[in-house]
């Protein structure tokens, strides 16, 4: 009969224990020893609560003390040479050195982790000795059989994933690369087989995209390896995401199982193995539970698709399991206690999907009757929310559709809108800005909850507001930006602040998902159909600029952004919800412009991470995500400067793209990934506004003004300095008060470096 398993279980706890623990960690707060501790236990109890709710393989090594891919790097000894590492087992202060930064030596870059809103920290092998420092996935299978008795599967991340996710060598050395770590995962390996264990999860996500001959090849070399080194260890290759390419080849490969998302990749899987079957010597784990999502799924139609599994693969061939790991939802629904109703009845966060998933083994072990009522409850369930009134409002729907028929445009195209702005505004050679957030101290927090208890009066809340503003607008003047913000002190997440304010949407109290390292985002729920109801940030913007001379931007969370880091609705579109979103947001941009705002940034951080894996399906998401940035800007009159925001994606593949939103500047990141997007523009030209970040805000760390000059000199041989603009990488929320005003004030003085130097160059 078939078994039940996961992929992957979240880390940070139902009310964030991990982060904590991370963050008194960092403050010194807890000493070594009692953080190791703590971190355990929740470890152990991540472990109980899946033994308890039935789940046949668990999955252990999944939980970290920052990044899956980080604990690759490090159990292999690679840690960038900066920071002059000599071998062993990698000490806490380096391994979270490598993830923050250090006063020294600066972080490895982040990236997005596939197409999701998790970041991993790319592992850097120019340089690199590998060797292994310590088996990891062995210490985490001992402690959970001989703490809690459980037979765990370890998880480890597959060879040719790690070198594909990784920097630091030329493609011709991938071959070579791939020599130096097989002999270390074999001994891992070798090593978990002699302690008897019996499946291992091996994760070869890299295998749902675009996979050459090449590649193949490398894989067939590496799987055959292992099959000729622990011939009785159970290996489960493991691809999520999307559907495997060069199935045939895949399922091929001489392991013992092979899992399959039939949820994000169920077409392109379903139609492999419909069309080519399955090895009848191995084991199907069957993705079917969504791993991303956070809705209940119809129980019926994943028993339908089961059904014609097991008509393929027999049910003792058979593991049912998420699509991919829990990592990426919150961990319960229990603990929400505001939701409407038919909302938190639809819902289905990782503890529920731990139970759906033991609820279709039972069936599949039992018959279906076993869960008659549970089937029942679910089809219940979900229909109260298809037909809840928020899901049937005819006349967004209306509106969006006619708005959505004609193609937005400018009125002016950008070369003869610049010459306007640049006469309204008269900046300075290579103007100075940020991009938007100040530094959220605990006071602001805790009047922000104050005001939310009721506690504070709107009057004493909006005055306090008010004195934040003041106090860094001050600050902007005297440290010499050119275009100032106004800090957003009243907003607590660049999407959760819009959610609150638009119809449509829903928010937990406990639905935390990691993001990056210690930082969880609380993602908002769409659930129905998106819509303006009032002014959202005209009040502090203005407010803003009644105080100062020199331009105020108004600061917006763009339509793509909002939507990607969202958890959104499954009965419409992607497309659909993103022009809902705009059409609201067009709504703003218009209300900030007629209160006298003439510079307006529409952030769009996650427009790349919502980049569909399969090449045949990019072009149109592209197509339909600047239609809908467009949408959102394009009425405004051509003396308005319209800003945008990136940060920390691979963004070389959509330059075009990018160009197409037609902002009038993109301010993008470039210092975490140490300048390298600058080379996109040394192959491409760039005729927008552009601010390429020059210092990390994610690293605690000041950065020096000659850092930063070498940047603006990289930039400056390859962009219009006419065009070229100076600011951080990202928003400074999370930054403290010194280093923000230090760093900014270095960030100047570079700037004023640059004028200097280019100033006579420069028509």
């Amino acid at each position: 009969m078939a078994k039940s398993s996961v992929l992957g279980y979240p880390r940070i706890g139902a009310e964030r224990e991990w982060k904590k623990a991370l963050e008194a960690f960092w403050a010194g707060k807890l000493d070594q020893s009692e953080f190791h501790e703590q971190l355990k236990e929740i470890r152990l109890n991540h472990l109980r609560k899946q033994m308890d709710k039935g789940i046949d393989l668990i999955p252990v090594n999944d939980f970290s003390y920052y990044d899956h891919v980080l604990d690759t790097a490090t159990m292999f000894g690679i840690v960038p040479k900066r920071f002059s590492y000599e071998g062993g087992v990698v000490p806490l202060s380096l391994y979270y050195g490598i993830a923050r930064g250090t006063k020294d030596a600066t972080a490895s870059e982040m990236t997005k982790w596939f197409n999701t809103n998790y970041h991993y920290i790319v592992p850097e092998l120019d340089g690199a000795e590998p060797a292994i420092t310590e088996n990891k996935p062995l210490n985490a299978y001992r402690e959970a059989k001989e703490l809690l008795g459980i037979e765990g599967k370890p998880v480890i991340l597959g060879p040719l994933s790690f070198l594909k996710l990784s920097k630091g060598y030329a493609a011709t050395e991938t071959d070579s690369w791939l020599e130096r770590l097989l002999p270390l995962y074999v001994q891992i390996l070798r090593e978990l087989a002699h302690e008897g264990v019996q499946w291992v999860q091996i994760d070869e996500p890299i295998l749902v995209t675009k996979v050459s001959a090449e590649d193949v090849r490398r894989l067939k070399s590496i799987y055959d390896s292992f099959a000729s080194a622990v011939p009785e260890l159970n290996i489960m290759l493991q691809t999520y995401f999307e559907s495997v390419e060069n199935y045939s080849d895949i399922v091929a490969l001489p392991v013992k199982g092979i899992g399959l998302d039939f949820v994000h990749g169920l077409s392109g899987n379903l139609s492999a193995v419909r069309q080519s079957g399955f090895p009848a010597d191995k084991v199907l784990g069957a993705g079917v539970i969504d791993g991303r999502g956070i809705w209940k799924a119809s129980l019926q139609e994943k028993l339908a698709l089961l059904k014609e599994l097991t008509g393929i693969v027999s049910s003792d061939r058979l593991i049912i399991q998420s699509s991919c790991s829990l990592l990426h939802v919150p961990v319960t629904v229990q603990n929400e206690k505001k939701l409407l109703p038919e909302l938190k009845g639809a819902l289905a966060f990782a503890d529920e999907k731990l139970d759906e998933i033991v609820l279709l083994t039972k069936a599949d072990v039992s018959g279906e009757t076993s869960i008659a009522v549970e089937l029942v409850q679910y089809e219940s369930d979900l229909q109260a929310l298809k037909q809840s009134g928020e899901r049937n409002r005819n006349d967004i729907q209306q509106s969006v559709a006619a708005i959505s028929a004609q193609y937005p445009a400018r009125h002016l195209p950008f070369t003869e809108r610049h010459l306007v702005q640049r006469d309204k505004w008269q900046l300075p050679l290579f103007p100075t800005t940020t991009i938007g957030s100040f530094p959220q101290s605990a006071e602001v927090r805790k009047a922000r909850q104050l005001w939310r208890k009721g506690e504070w009066s709107n009057e004493r809340y909006a005055k306090f507001i008010e004195e934040q503003i003041d106090i860094w607008v001050k600050l902007q003047e005297e440290i010499g930006l050119d275009v100032l913000v106004h800090g957003e002190f009243e907003r607590t997440d660049m999407v959760e602040f819009f959610g609150e304010k638009l119809a449509g949407f829903a928010f937990t109290q406990f639905g935390w998902v990691q993001s990056y390292g210690s930082r969880c985002v609380k993602p908002p729920i769409i659930f129905g159909d998106v819509a303006f109801e009032e002014a959202m940030t005209v009040e502090e913007t203005k407010y803003a600029q009644s105080k100062t001379e020199r331009p105020v931007k108004g600061m917006l969370t763009g339509p793509i952004t909002i939507m990607n880091w969202s958890f959104v609705r499954e009965d419409i579109t992607r497309e659909q919800i993103a022009y809902q979103l705009a059409y609201a947001l067009r709504q703003e941009v218009e209300a900030l412009e007629k209160a006298g705002i003439g510079m307006i940034q529409v952030d769009e951080p996650a427009v790349r991470e919502g980049l569909p894996l399969k090449e045949q399906d990019q072009a149109n998401y592209l197509q339909w995500a600047v239609k809908a940035f467009r949408m959102t800007t394009s009425t405004v009159q051509d003396t308005t400067q319209i800003h945008t925001h990136m940060c920390y994606c691979e963004f070389h593949d959509m330059i075009d793209s990018i160009e197409a939103m037609d902002a009038d500047v993109i301010s993008i990141e470039t210092s975490r990934s140490h300048g390298e997007l600058i080379h996109s523009f040394e192959l491409n030209t760039y005729e927008l506004g552009i601010g390429l970040g020059v210092y990390d805000i994610h690293s605690p760390r000041v950065p020096r003004v000659e850092e930063m000059s070498s940047m603006i000199d990289r930039a400056l041989r390859v962009l219009d300095p006419q065009l070229f603009w100076i600011n951080p990488d990202c928003g400074l929320k999370t930054r403290g008060f010194e280093e923000t005003v230090d760093s900014l004030r270095n960030m100047v003085e570079a700037t004023r470096i640059a004028r200097e130097k280019h100033s006579l160059t420069v028509k």
